[in-house]
């Protein structure tokens, strides 16, 4: 649906229904929005949500729609792009403030990243039990936290150095093989029918 640049807003003179002038110009918003915000640096969709509260700003405090709505939207877009690339410019995070990390994950120190550390940490722990032969032996030896050197691991167990590394391999595979079977593959869940 097209809005006319010089014909005033049929709402407007009508008592205006909100939703209906919301509705016309949404697909008008989404893609000004879309056009303007990489340039301002924020995301689409605050740029759209900043319009459309403009707009019902507008809309409370004089009881009509704007008389050339597709001309008010784009120059409200263009004003409101400006602002926040004002805001923008002038931001600065603080030094101690955590930064974001990529895809969702926690930052380093939060207490949600400890907590999800220190469950992995007694996960592995507990299958390292599990594993069989000198396994638990070699692989809590490897997880020392003050990381001893082969040579005094081999010691410490009582076996040659020369023989630490294919063993650490085997119970290293033996480990994975374990853990890869306990962890569920991605995918449906559910019954299969």
């Amino acid at each position: 649906m097209t809005i006319p640049e010089t014909a005033p807003a049929p709402q407007a003179r009508a008592g205006a229904t909100a939703p209906g002038l919301l509705a016309a110009l949404a697909p008008l918003l989404s893609a000004e929005s879309d056009a303007e915000a990489p340039a301002a640096g924020v995301d689409p969709g605050d740029l759209e949500q900043a319009v459309w509260l403009r707009l019902l700003e507008q809309l409370q405090e004089t009881g009509a729609a704007p008389e050339r709505p597709a001309e008010w939207l784009r120059r409200a877009v263009r004003a409101e792009a400006r602002r926040a690339r004002r805001t923008h410019d002038r931001e600065r995070p603080y030094r101690d403030e955590p930064s974001e990390e990529p895809d969702g994950a926690e930052p380093q120190g939060s207490p949600e990243h400890s907590l999800l550390a220190a469950e992995g940490r007694r996960s592995l722990r507990a299958a390292v039990t599990r594993t069989p032969g000198r396994c638990p032996k070699v692989l809590t030896a490897m997880l020392d936290p003050e990381d001893p050197t082969y040579r005094e691991i081999a010691g410490e167990l009582g076996i040659s150095q020369g023989s630490l590394g294919p063993m650490r391999s085997r119970c290293l595979g033996c480990l994975r093989r374990m853990l890869a079977a306990e962890v569920p593959a991605p995918g449906r869940r559910g019954r299969v029918r």
